[in-house]
């Protein structure tokens, strides 16, 4: 005997309505690629994309599941058939599920025949949506039956609808050449990512040592060619450009001076650790008197170079990158770091050419 798993009104719109098994989206031509019928689209695994006369509002429908093939309802004046598979629970659900769903007792993963029959498509078509109390204008019926899977058909044909959607599914690709589109596509867009990261990068893709530098993309899209040269140069000749970039930095911007900036600069340049760089070195205790607590100066600003900022915070920022534990990192962040005060950064770039990579070997 069969069952009746659901026969109410549904709403529909945009002329749509589906059964669905899995979370997989599907456009509406993927549905019915390959297919002969326009009416039910079965080409994506788990998923029935139902199409109705009326665009928005109330249907007749109903849903049945057999045990054999039922005789075929000679009354309807439409009616298709596919197979279908659910790939887990299935349900009758309405476009983005605002008119509701229903459960359907269907076992998953195994293999269906589905018959789609309507009745007054073009009616549907032309109407407006039924306001309360006034009759349906298209109904449907959905019937289910264990079977093999085989070709989709139209069994029969008799509105403009039907016509019309028929003729829509048997112009879209088949599934092969619908994955074959894809994967184009899919070539095609990982081709743009690449070069739309390469030029973000100055022309080229980033090492990992470099995408982990701070500053290191915009420094690479400002001279990639430096970039790269700095990725091959020795650790220790890495530090000194970085102090050297500071040190420039603070000159550009006229803190020479500035005593306070230079005692920084100098600590630097002889190695000092961060804190005594930036503090100067602790003061002496004498013997049995009690040590102070040491109180130390940083940055309050937002990290960066800026030209209304005090000459010891700019001083702090630039210094303490050429401090980054590795050199690459520490060299890269400086250089960004010290463009700032210079009107032509080209400058900058220009003078640490001449001064250490014209003969690195030097």
């Amino acid at each position: 005997m069969p069952r009746t798993l659901m026969n109410e009104p549904a709403w529909v719109a945009y002329a749509q309505i589906y059964v669905e098994s899995a979370e997989n989206s599907a456009e509406l031509g993927e549905c019915f690629a390959g297919q002969r019928n326009g009416l039910c689209g079965a080409a994506v695994p788990g998923k029935l994309y139902l199409i109705t006369g009326l665009h928005t509002g109330e249907v007749g429908f109903a849903v049945e599941l057999h045990e054999t093939m039922p005789p075929v309802e000679y009354s309807a004046e439409e009616v298709v058939e596919a197979s279908y598979r659910p790939i887990g629970d299935a349900m009758l659900v309405t476009w983005a599920g605002d008119g509701g769903w229903w459960p359907l007792e269907l076992e998953p993963q195994t293999d269906y025949r589905v018959r789609y029959s309507a009745w007054g498509m073009d009616a549907g078509h032309q109407a407006s949506p039924p306001m309360d109390g006034e009759p349906l204008v298209d109904r449907y019926l959905l019937q289910f039956w264990p079977a093999r899977p085989a070709p989709d058909r139209v069994v029969k044909e008799t509105s403009k609808q039907a016509a019309y959607w028929h003729k829509f599914a048997r112009e879209q690709p088949t599934p092969a050449e619908l994955a074959k589109r894809k994967q184009e596509k899919a070539r095609q867009d990982e081709a743009r990512r690449l070069a739309e990261r390469m030029a973000a990068w100055g022309g080229a893709l980033p090492s990992e040592q470099l995408a982990r530098t701070t500053n290191g993309q915009q420094l690479a899209l400002f001279d990639r060619a430096l970039v790269d040269t700095l990725e091959r140069t020795e650790p220790q000749t890495l530090r000194l450009i970085a102090r050297w970039a500071a040190r420039r930095a603070c000159e550009e911007a006229g803190y020479g001076g500035n005593e306070r900036v230079a005692a920084i600069l100098d600590r630097m340049d002889r190695g000092a650790d961060w804190l005594e760089t930036l503090n100067g070195p602790p003061r002496p205790v004498e013997p049995g008197a009690k040590a102070s607590a040491t109180v130390h100066q940083f940055v309050t600003q937002a990290y960066g170079w800026f030209a209304d900022r005090d000459p010891f915070d700019n001083t702090v920022t630039v210094v303490t990158a050429t401090f980054n534990v590795e050199a690459f990192s520490a060299a890269i962040e400086t250089i960004w770091l010290a463009t700032e005060p210079f009107e032509d950064k080209t400058r900058l770039v220009a003078e640490l050419r001449q001064r250490f990579l014209t003969n690195p070997a030097t």
